[in-house]
Parts: structure tokens; C-alpha cells; sequence
């Protein structure tokens, strides 16, 4: 909040208080005057009969100036009464002969003008008294402009002289998309390179890439490279419920732009403002597509040279209007994607740099466990495993809270405390065995780095945790194959052991629907469907243009698939089957070693195999098309 907003605030709350202690006085002051004025109005014979009788009080006479006419106001059977008397003299002679005292005086028609308008005139002072501060605040902010509650139309960009904090340095497990950002930095160091030969750089980078993978981050970084102001704005803050706003402050954005050249501008969520135009229901053309048509504007307005980098970030790249996709405005769209084991360890360096680790911190073990995360998850990992080394009191992070952090934003933090009973203990830490041994025994999937039957605040009653030793670019038929047994496993187990299965493995079953679906539909992996897509996962995101769309296949096709996600899924659980049978020992003495322990390491469970026995696949049992099926200890 600005100085001048301050102000703003300050003095609308002094025009508050004046305001609300001006009718306050005023309202009292009319109470009083209404008070006094809830009269009943009486007859001469009335007034003569309560004198008499003794019951009468607070005798008011005013009488007219010229002649001896008057009012009579007096308090009769706790009532204020008032009589017109044409004769003064006469009710002063009454009221002496029966001993009631009373007041005289004169009636003014000054001082019931007064009473009158005086409310008036105070209420006017203090709406003078606000439109001159306001004036004078106004001027002294500069005019209209200045004032916080004008500046609908100014952008709400923040610009940053000074980003020499950020380069690529500070950008880890991102090697190919700073190298791919590298002729940015170089044009904006030496424009004149690219222009003597006629080079036109991009007018706009697109970062497009997950949440959290560092897009801001980098962005940063190239303006810090390259030595020039950066100016940052999310979508959503150039729409507003006014018309024309948005407009205004994309405007007013490039005017500043222009003004500090060379210089970067970066929108950050830019699919809240560059959605595609004519979506939805009825189309239409509201204020977020005026805000997009004026930014298309601005982009063609600048030449290619005059310094101006456009960069924005968006995870939602499917939904953005071909527009701003075409040459000439994001001409240059760069993919952020997860990082690697390699990356995901550069980047747990660098957010272990200000904290102090024990010798048993091994960041290269906790990249390998971390498949997926991102570098905002792993900055969150390192966070939490500091938060409990403090809980602790340590002055140091150990492995162990590295893996308890680890636990807790994968899977959720354990509940120790919650009571289970022997039977529902039993029941996970067989479930969670047969996950296990799959992990163990198929080669591509694992191998084991936790087990536990300790609920976790997600929901779960246990987690089976792998350690892969590296990162697929692509999922095989094969790899597919082996993760629907390993999801098959938990409830595999149940029934070969338990009288009855439960409903812990539904997840399980959703998950290897999933994959099964997506290599019938997706992938092209069944030789009876063959290499066609039929649209599952596919479908269009607005549901304006969704609406009237029917399938893109018939009944009959539709039944084939469904035999064929069956088919692939009763394969794998046959073979899943087949090697969890063959390790009954093994089934057996994990889920008691679970039962004792509640939380083992993958060293105690591949223990359970034998010192010198390998675990292998049954005899005739295949873990997959394209599956490596060699024995693994």
C-alpha cells in the first residue's frame, strides 16, 4: 500500500467520524425538539378544571408581544398539554388565586427558526468541509490520477529496475530452457547484433509448462541477464467488472513499457485473459475478450526492435485463442517440464544451501525418491523437513526428516495416534506386502524404499513406497503392464489370504482402469482396436463447444473397448497372481515383520527374500510386452 493510499484511508476515516458524531448531535438535538413538541393540544375549560383540581405543573406562558393573547403549556396527569388563551392577564389572575406558580414570557419567531434550521446548517458544514478536503488531497496527489479510487485504468504492472539478484545461475535442473532463452538475454545485450543482418527477434515467449516448475523463475532470470527493468502483471489483474478497463490498463502497460525500453514484460496465468474467444455458452463479447483484443493490438503495435520482450507463463496452453499463438506475437513457445533426477538433486542443493544438513543427508537418494516433483515441491520438501529439525530443537536437518517431510506432502502426515484394531492392521499390512513384492520382483517399477501400515491424513490405511533408480521418457507397453499389477496387488493379496477382500484397493482399481483405458484408447496397444484414438482424455475443455457433441464411435466399438480394457486388466492380475503365489513366504513374513513394526525399510523388505535367494518370476510368467524380465534381488 502507497503513501497516497494511506493518506486516502486515513482521511476517509476522519470524514468517517465527523460524519457519524455530526448526526449523532444532530439526531439528539431533533430528539430533544421532538420531545419537547409531543404536546396535546386542549380547551380553556380543560386548563381551568386541572387548576382547580389542583393537578397541574410546569406552567409555561408566553404571550404575544402587541396584544395579550398567548399559549398556556403546562403538565396535567403526566401529559404535556397546551391552550391558545386570548386573555393573558385572566389565566395570570387564576393561576395566583389557586397558588400555582408559573413562568412568563414571550413568543419568537427568531428562536423557532433557529431550532429549525440548524440541523440544516451543521449537516451542510461538514459536506463542505469534505468536498474541500477531498479537493485539496486530489491536487495534492496529483490530480484525478493520483487519486487510488481514479485509477481503474492504470496498470497494476510492478516494475523492477534492479533484477541483477536473478540469473541463470539461480535456475537449476532447467539447462535446456535457459539455453533456449539465451538469444533473449543476447538481443537484449547487443540488439544492433541481430539487426545489422536483418534479424528479427521473437516479439513473445510463451512459457508453458506445469505449476510450480520454475516459469517465473526464469523469466526473472533472463531480465536479470540481461540487465533491463522487468515489469510483472498477472492475467487476472487486467479484468475488472467495469467495462473498458481492462482495455485501459493493457494500454497503459506498453505506454510504460515503451517508456523504459528495453525492458521484459511478463504475465504470469495469461490464460485469464487470452482464453479463446466465442467459448462458453452463447459465445459472446464481455469485457475479458475486449481486454484480449487490445493486448493482440498492442503486441502488433511495436516494432520488432524497439526492445520490448513480451514473456508469459501458463499451464493452460490448450485453452489460450490461436491469436496470440501466431508468429508475430508469442512467435517462441518454450516447454518447462518437470526435472529429472539429475535436475530434482541441482535443485534440492540449491534450497539446502542455508540450511545446515547431517552426514546422513543423501540429496541424491531423495531425487530418486521424488519422481514428479516438481521444484516448487521440492523447495516445500526441504521447508518441511527444516520445520521439523526446529520442532525438535536440532540446529540441523537429518535424513530422517527429509523422509518424514517426504511422507507428509506425498502421502500425508501420519496419524500415530489413531486407534486401528488388530484385525484392520492385519488386513493393510497384507495389502501393502503384495504391493511390495510386485515393486520387488518386476524390474521396472521398483525397487521398495518404505512400507507402513501407519494411516496417513489423506486417507490412507498404509503406503507402499518405491525407489525408482531412474527417470522413463517414455512408458512402455510393458511398464504400463507392470504398474497395473503392482496396483492389482494389495487386493490379490486379500484374496489369497484373507477370508473376504475389502474396499481398501478401490484407488487401486481406478488406477489400473485408468491405464488400461488409456492403452486401449490413447496409445494404440491393443492389436484389436488398433492404432486409432477415440477421443478419452481428449475432450474438449470449453463446454460450450462440447455441448451437442456426441461420441466419435458406436455402440459396438464401445463394447470392444470395454472387452479390451478387461482383457488387459485380467491378464495382468493372472500374472500378478502367479508371483505373489510364488512368494507366499515372503507375503507372509512381510505382513508379520508390518504387524510388529508398522514401518519397515526396503533393506528389511528385500531381507525377507533370503541373504542368498533371488526373487524371480514364476516359471512361464511374463511381466509384459517389452518388459526386461530378468531376475532382480
Amino acid at each position: 500500500m502507497n503513501n497516497g493510499t494511506r493518506r486516502y484511508l486515513s482521511s476517509g476515516l476522519v470524514f468517517f467520524v465527523v460524519l457519524v458524531v455530526t448526526m449523532l448531535i444532530t439526531s439528539t438535538f431533533s430528539r430533544n425538539r421532538i420531545g419537547r413538541n409531543v404536546i396535546n393540544e386542549v380547551t380553556y375549560g380543560t386548563f381551568v378544571q386541572a387548576v382547580e383540581s389542583g393537578d397541574i405543573r410546569n406552567v409555561e406562558i408566553a404571550q404575544n408581544s402587541e396584544v395579550p393573547t398567548g399559549t398556556v403549556t403546562f403538565v396535567s396527569g403526566g401529559t404535556t398539554n397546551r391552550v391558545n388563551v386570548s386573555d393573558v392577564n385572566a389565566v395570570e389572575a387564576i393561576l395566583a388565586e389557586n397558588e400555582v406558580d408559573f413562568t412568563l414570557g414571550a413568543i419568537t419567531s427568531a428562536a423557532s427558526s433557529m431550532r429549525t434550521i440548524f440541523p440544516v446548517i451543521i449537516i451542510g458544514g461538514v459536506i463542505v468541509m469534505m468536498v474541500v478536503m477531498m479537493s485539496v488531497m486530489m491536487r495534492a496527489q496529483g490530480g484525478v490520477g493520483g487519486n487510488p479510487m481514479m485509477n481503474f485504468g492504470k496498470s497494476k504492472a510492478k516494475m523492477v529496475q534492479d533484477v541483477t539478484e536473478y540469473d541463470f545461475s539461480k535456475v537449476a535442473g532447467l539447462d535446456e530452457e535457459k539455453e533456449a532463452l539465451q538469444e533473449i538475454v543476447e538481443f537484449l545485450k547487443s540488439p544492433e547484433k541481430f539487426t545489422r543482418v536483418g534479424a528479427r527477434i521473437p516479439k513473445g515467449v510463451l512459457l508453458v509448462g506445469p505449476p510450480g516448475t520454475g516459469k517465473t523463475l526464469l523469466a526473472k532470470a533472463v531480465a536479470g541477464e540481461g540487465g533491463v527493468p522487468f515489469f510483472s502483471i498477472s492475467g487476472s489483474d487486467f479484468v475488472e467488472m467495469f467495462v473498458g478497463v481492462g482495455a485501459s490498463r493493457v494500454r497503459d502497460l506498453f505506454t510504460e513499457a515503451k517508456q523504459n525500453a528495453p525492458c521484459i514484460v511478463f504475465i504470469d496465468e495469461i490464460d485469464a485473459v487470452a482464453r479463446r474467444r466465442g467459448t462458453g455458452m452463447g459465445g459472446g463479447h464481455d469485457e475479458r475478450e475486449q481486454t484480449l483484443n487490445q493486448l493482440l493490438v498492442e503486441m502488433d503495435g511495436f516494432g520488432a526492435n524497439e526492445g520490448i520482450i513480451v514473456m508469459a507463463a501458463t499451464n493452460r496452453v490448450d485453452i489460450l485463442d490461436p491469436a496470440i499463438m501466431r508468429p508475430g506475437r508469442f512467435d517462441r513457445k518454450v516447454g518447462v517440464g518437470k526435472p529429472d533426477v539429475r535436475g530434482r538433486e541441482e535443485i534440492l542443493k540449491v534450497h539446502a544451501r542455508n540450511k545446515p544438513l547431517a552426514e546422513d543427508v543423501n540429496l541424491e537418494e531423495v531425487a530418486q525418491t521424488t519422481a514428479g516433483f516438481t521444484g516448487a515441491d521440492l523447495e516445500n520438501l526441504m521447508n518441511e523437513a527444516a520445520i521439523g529439525a526446529a520442532k525438535q530443537n536440532r540446529g540441523y536437518v537429518k535424513q530422517a526428516d527429509i523422509n518424514k517431510a517426504l511422507i507428509k506432502v506425498g502421502i500425508g502426515e501420519e496419524k500415530r495416534s489413531k486407534i486401528i484394531s488388530e484385525k484392520d492392521k492385519r488386513i493393510t499390512a497384507y495389502h501393502e506386502t503384495g504391493h511390495a513384492i510386485l515393486f520387488h520382483v518386476l524390474p521396472d517399477v521398483g525397487p521398495v524404499h518404505m512400507v507402513s501400515v501407519i494411516p496417513t491424513g489423506m486417507g490412507a490405511a498404509g503406503y507402499t513406497m518405491p525407489l525408482p533408480s531412474k527417470d522413463e521418457t517414455f512408458m512402455t507397453k510393458g511398464i504400463m503392464r507392470q504398474n497395473i499389477m503392482v496396483s492389482l496387488g494389495g487386493r490379490i493379496a486379500e484374496e489369497l489370504v484373507l477370508e473376504d477382500v475389502t474396499t481398501g484397493a478401490s484407488q487401486d482399481i481406478k488406477q489400473a482402469t485408468n491405464i488400461a483405458r488409456a492403452m486401449v484408447t490413447q496409445y494404440g496397444m491393443s492389436e484389436k482396436i488398433g492404432m486409432i484414438s477415440y477421443g478419452d482424455g481428449d475432450e474438449d475443455v470449453f463446454i460450450g463447444l462440447e455441448l451437442g457433441q456426441g461420441r466419435k464411435y458406436g455402440e459396438d466399438m464401445a463394447g470392444m473397448i470395454d472387452s479390451e480394457v478387461k482383457r488387459i486388466i485380467d491378464e495382468c492380475y493372472d500374472e500378478a497372481k502367479d508371483i505373489i503365489s510364488h512368494n507366499m513366504d515372503v507375503l507372509h513374513a512381510g505382513a508379520e515383520l508390518l504387524m510388529e513394526k508398522e514401518k519397515i525399510t526396503g533393506a528389511e523388505f528385500e531381507a525377507l527374500f533370503g541373504k542368498n535367494e533371488q526373487a524371480a518370476l514364476p516359471e512361464g510368467a511374463e511381466a509384459g510386452p517389452g518388459a526386461d524380465v530378468s531376475p532382480e534381488a
